[in-house]
């Protein structure tokens, strides 16, 4: 691969150095995370390890590139310049490797991957679980959020999310269907009274959720002939889905939940589903950014996770 040659502050007729790639990944990390401990702990390294990268950085690129405090690290004028141009050496060194593992037949190397909260634990970690056991030269590196993943902006490689709204320059692959559905404890609807419209909500103690793209407070429902939005309220809200689950069985009210969480409470008789001709479909997508669009490990991990929802994952079943 050709290098830039980047000569900043260089004494006369001196050849300059090239900054490693290492180097210069630990400096994007860095200036992403705007935190020492928080670049170490997404490379995997120590913090002397990151200190050390960047000062030798610094010295062989001639310049200071950030400014650090007791409090915080920022980016130096020179920090942003270099910042651009290492981050598109990075990627294109990124790409290089990817483009030569697929040509390989076993997927190696680490995958970064978000997911939310209960979904990632409860589905997503048991198949990463055997996907690594199948792969054992794959490094699986498994993130849970509380809200929607930037995977180009966060170095995240794969993103496994809940929800038909993608943003269109990332690369979408659907991996079950899915839908929310509103219910309630059998003992709240014998309390309270089942609703027979979405009107009726407005009389009812709903749950609301603030979880990763879930608009807080409206719900958006697709019904007989249309979509409806509906304002909801009650005494209760989390942005955990398995609080608002565990508040609905406690009789505390209606929520709208994804079908593969509540369906087997509904089966079981602990949640019944109301107003079930209304509905808030929500797929669930593997994403991720165009710049892996040829990498062999998660070409191979997508593939893993299609065939494991469609012989492991009861909720995908067709209404």
């Amino acid at each position: 691969m050709l290098w830039p040659r980047i000569v900043i502050n260089q004494p006369p007729h001196a050849e300059p150095s090239l900054p490693a790639t290492d180097d210069l990944r630990v400096f994007v990390v860095l200036a992403r995370k705007a935190s020492f401990v928080a670049a170490a702990t997404e490379l995997g390294v120590s913090r002397a390890y990151v200190s050390k990268r960047l000062q030798v950085l610094e010295q062989t690129l001639g310049v200071r590139l950030l400014h650090r405090t007791t409090r915080q690290v920022t980016v130096t004028e020179d920090g942003e310049r270099i910042y651009q141009w290492a981050q598109r050496i990075v990627e294109d060194v990124q790409q290089l490797v990817q483009e030569m593992d697929a040509s390989r037949s076993v997927p190696r190397g680490t995958l970064r991957i978000s997911s939310s909260f209960g979904f990632g634990r409860r589905v997503v970690a048991p198949m990463l679980s055997s996907l690594v056991a199948r792969y054992p030269a794959l490094q699986v590196r498994l993130e849970v959020y509380d809200r929607l993943v930037d995977v180009a902006a966060e170095g995240v490689d794969l993103d496994i999310r809940i929800g038909d709204e993608i943003a269109p320059h990332l690369i979408a692959r659907p991996l079950a269907a899915n839908h929310r559905l509103l219910c309630a404890a059998p003992d709240y609807l014998a309390r309270r009274g089942t609703p027979r419209s979405l009107q009726d909500l407005a009389a009812h103690d709903c749950i609301v959720i603030k979880e990763r793209d879930h608009p807080f407070g409206t719900w958006t429902l697709q019904g007989p002939g249309r979509t409806q939005d509906v304002k909801v309220s009650g005494p209760l809200s989390s942005n955990h889905g398995e609080i608002a689950v565990q508040w609905a069985l406690d009789g505390r009210g209606i929520v709208l939940r994804s079908r593969w969480d509540v369906q087997p409470l509904i089966d079981d008789g602990r949640l019944r589903q109301v107003l079930p001709e209304y509905r808030q479909d929500a797929g669930i997508w593997a994403v991720y950014p165009q710049r892996l669009a040829s990498s062999a490990k998660v070409r191979v991990c997508v593939e893993f996770l299609q065939q494991a929802f469609a012989h492991e994952a009861p909720f995908v079943a067709p209404d």
